[in-house]
């Protein structure tokens, strides 16, 4: 693990690192930094990959998509509990500053302060939405899941997923919600996440927000 790799790419999408922890019907977020997709290289090898980096780091670089930037990173020791394939980056530089992105859905810019999208709250978001139209947007996000099975014994099993969500602005006309999330419980129990829980998290919010 000391042998760091070593990539250099085009950013084809940076969006919030936020981890989401869910007990039946509680849920609490754990805010990382930053997920960035990256088209380059890695080891020398030519791929599509993704790269976690802190708050600090891009409030420092300010990155965009289709700025190019260069590095070193180590791959996430649990795939599970991270949206990003490499994480723990150092040597990282912007190589060059790439064209403006798209200015309206997908929005393409320098994604704001990890306050602003815990202030602004999300919606869920169908993942083949996400995967078709949505994966580069700034306000888009795909979270790792850890769900505690057993509230009462919260040590006790846990299970693992990825789901989607928006952050942007409730007129989207990209945007697909997808089916109802449900949340397994102890001794069989199903926590069904219903329509009424994305509408509280944004109600604060007008349709252009």
């Amino acid at each position: 693990m000391d042998n760091k790799s070593t990539f250099k790419g085009t950013i084809i999408s940076i969006q919030p690192r936020i981890r989401l922890t869910r007990s039946f019907d509680e849920a609490s977020h754990t805010y990382l930094g930053y997920a960035i997709k990256i088209a380059g290289t890695i080891d020398a090898e030519e791929t599509n990959f993704s790269i976690g980096i802190g708050k600090a780091a891009q409030a420092k670089f300010n990155f965009k998509v289709n700025d190019v930037i260069s590095g070193e990173c180590l791959p996430v020791l649990d795939p599970d509990m991270e949206p990003v394939d490499y994480y723990k980056v150092s040597k990282l530089a912007k190589v060059s500053v790439g064209e403006q992105g798209s200015l309206s859905a997908p929005w393409e810019l320098a994604p704001p302060e990890l306050e602003v999208y815990r202030e602004r709250g999300h919606r869920r978001l169908a993942a083949r939405t996400y995967d078709s139209k949505c994966s580069s947007c700034m306000w888009g996000a795909r979270m790792p899941v850890e769900i505690i099975v057993d509230n009462w014994n919260p040590r006790g099993r846990r299970k693992h997923r990825f789901e989607t969500f928006c952050y942007g602005p409730l007129s989207c006309k990209l945007y697909k919600a997808g089916p109802n999330r449900k949340v397994e419980g102890r001794n069989g129990m199903v926590y069904v996440e219903e329509d009424w829980v994305d509408e509280a998290n944004v109600a604060h919010r007008g349709m252009e927000e």
